[in-house]
């Protein structure tokens, strides 16, 4: 990939979990020698300018000598690298070190080229530094985590490779390179900045949208399960109230039952309605995959965007400051998709409770042959019910939430990197309580003599190879963990089509006819 002005999600992840090398466009070259220039001029003149010979925060009215620009920026970054706690996954790491390098690379903040060449150089490396999780406020960017980051361009700190962490010099020195000596307005360049935010929205904006198709799957499969009623998937229905979300959610849904034999089943059954967990699927769901679509828009606008301070205009020869480092896109937008995410898994686990409630499905009591002597998947319900409780304490809004920092100069922070930390814990709690309803499912699909929808039949196949039917009561937690595993990896999804142009079914061609008109209205 070629850095310029543009970044998608789909680069992103190429980069970030698909390791894809990045180099530096002769166009980002020519904006960073430009803007470096006039940090030049500004450190021959007399003016005090803050960021580049003034300190930092409430000390934004010292004026620094000359001499002691150089110690000025390392000075900054060793007193902010006081992160706390666990070290960050790799793949958050390697979005930060990409995103920060494409913020800079637009030209605005007045780093060398070398700068920005350091960092893809230990992008491409492997070379990740330690970076703890812990320390942001989410307002003059994130300030300790980009600390850390730049610790290990100078040197300091560790970094790990190759599946090892070693000092950071020493990694350096192995990949051929000496530690960077930050000049005039380096420092402050590397540590403000909104990419600890930016970083872990985009990884879990990757994740939602498989969630959501997980989701969109599971439903299906439940419907078949429960012999639901295909009819408030229909896009004549749901274009009467045309959420984008609600009519992508109905079309996905459509597609995995194409083919069902269980729905012309009950043309004429005495059910008259589905509960809302099934029959609102496009409208709840939907509501999240709206979410979702709003946070991708908001990350188009933030990768394409300079987030430190204060920033330069080269065209005029201005060096303003601002507030483009404040998290509050970002943290507004976590906090709302990770709502959207909770509300997937908590209509999810209403879906487990119809088809374990014999008065609810007309099934065995948990699914399985002689109750009593056999509990079934009653705990697995139970799990399923700790962790949509857990997510509901995950989603109170961590940005509302505000104190003040530097002797109230930072009167006002986002908290944006505790939003999108715990987005991560809401989505991996959600694929576990999808995973338990797809088990269920299938489990429930057994007592079925009909075949369902194609793309049902497709994953129910997918989930047999891991998670055989429950005959009787077994330890079955590895086949749980196994199941996740294909859910989380998207191997489960893959090759399915989510398009009633083809067949839910590898491959295959769509042959069923509409679900009878004269089908009871449950």
């Amino acid at each position: 990939m070629v850095l310029d002005t543009t970044l998608d999600l789909e680069s992103f992840a190429a980069v970030v979990r698909g390791r894809e090398r990045v180099t530096l466009a002769d166009a980002a070259r020519a904006r960073l020698a430009r803007a470096r220039s006039l940090v030049e001029r500004i450190i021959a003149g007399q003016e005090a300018v803050y960021g580049i010979n003034t300190g930092f925060g409430k000390f934004a009215t010292v004026r620094v000598d000359q001499a002691q620009l150089t110690q000025l920026q390392h000075n900054l970054i060793v007193s902010h690298a006081v992160g706390v706690g666990a070290p960050l996954p790799t793949e958050v790491v390697r979005g930060i070190m990409l995103l920060r390098a494409q913020s800079l690379a637009l030209g605005h903040s007045g780093v060398r080229v070398t700068v920005v060449e350091r960092l893809l150089e230990l992008l491409n490396a492997g070379a990740h530094p330690v970076i703890p999780e812990g320390g942001s406020v989410g307002a003059s960017g994130d300030l300790a985590p980009l600390a850390h980051l730049a610790l290990a361009l100078i040197g300091l700190g560790e970094i790990e490779h190759e599946g090892r962490v070693q000092p950071a010099a020493e990694v350096l020195r192995a990949l051929g390179h000496e530690p960077l000596t930050l000049a005039a307005k380096e420092g402050l360049a590397l540590i403000n900045g909104t990419q600890l935010m930016g970083s872990l929205l985009a990884l879990s904006v990757l994740d939602a949208r498989l969630l959501l198709k997980t989701a969109n799957l599971a439903a299906a499969m439940t419907v078949e399960a429960m012999r639901g009623s295909h009819r408030p998937f229909r896009d004549d229905l749901v274009r009467l109230r045309p959420h984008p979300g609600a009519l992508s959610v109905a079309a996905e849904v459509r597609a995995h039952l194409r083919g069902s034999q269980i729905a012309p089943s009950h043309a004429h059954c005495g059910r008259v309605q589905d509960a809302y967990s099934l029959r609102a699927v496009p409208q709840i769901h939907g509501a999240s995959a709206d979410v979702l679509a709003h946070a991708e828009r908001v990350l188009a606008t933030e990768f394409a965007s300079v987030t430190d301070n204060p920033l330069l205009l080269p065209e005029t020869g201005e060096v303003v400051s601002g507030g483009n480092f404040h998290g509050q896109p970002l943290a507004l937008t976590a906090d709302a998709l990770a709502v959207a995410v909770a509300e997937l898994a908590s209509v999810s686990e209403r879906r487990c409770e119809q088809l374990l409630n014999p008065a609810l499905s007309g099934l065995p009591a948990f699914l399985t042959p002689e109750g009593g002597l056999n509990s079934g998947l009653m705990i697995a319900q139970y799990t399923a019910a700790a962790l949509v409780s857990e997510n509901k304490v995950l989603a109170h809004p961590a940005s509302v939430d505000s104190i003040p920092t530097s002797a109230n100069q930072e009167d006002h922070v986002s908290m944006g990197a505790h939003a999108a930390r715990k987005l991560r814990t809401v989505l991996e709690n959600a694929f576990t309580v999808l995973t338990i309803e797809l088990l269920c499912a299938a489990q429930a699909l057994e007592f079925q003599p009909l075949e369902p929808g194609a793309g049902v039949q497709a994953a129910r196949a997918r989930i047999r190879e891991v998670a055989p039917p429950l005959l009787g009561d077994r330890y079955f937690r590895p086949e749980l963990e196994r199941l996740r595993e294909r859910v989380r990896s998207g191997a489960l999804l893959k090759g399915l089509s989510f398009t009633e142009e083809g067949d839910a079914r590898e491959g295959g061609e769509p042959t069923l006819p509409p679900e009878s008109a004269t089908q009871s209205q449950h």
